[in-house]
């Protein structure tokens, strides 16, 4: 059943326009769920915090084993992957700077998930 065009909320629309701006300005790997039943939704709260030699991820994944959580990065994007017994989750969110995804460390408490990465090196040393 589809709504007629006066029928739609305005702020799915506005939500939208966001979400269309924000994948131009950051490529179009960036996908920001408002619910349903694939993502977070409103079940996500997540923080990054830059530090001097690295990056923090601390998101409120309540609910969820351990187990059901997989994480992945490609050192730009971090990935945060989980299976409940309600509905699978899949939320991508760009890093604010390059990291060495090779050197994370992640824990889980109290559905409390926090991820540590290492910043990137800015640049390499090439020898001649």
């Amino acid at each position: 059943m589809s709504k007629d065009r006066d029928d739609r909320d305005p702020i799915d629309d506005i939500l939208r326009e966001i979400e269309r701006v924000m994948n131009e300005m950051m490529g179009d790997d960036i996908h920001i769920d408002r619910g349903g039943q694939a993502g977070f939704g409103s079940d996500l709260h997540l923080d990054i915090y830059e530090e001097a030699e690295a990056v923090r991820v601390v998101a409120d994944l309540p609910g969820l084993e351990k187990d059901a959580i997989d994480l992945k990065c490609d050192g730009e994007v971090l990935t945060v992957s989980a299976s409940s017994t309600r509905r699978d989750y899949e939320e991508r969110v760009r890093l604010p700077v390059r990291v060495n995804e090779h050197s994370a460390s992640a824990t889980y408490n109290n559905g409390i998930l926090e991820i540590t990465f290492d910043r990137a090196d800015d640049s390499a040393n090439i020898d001649f």
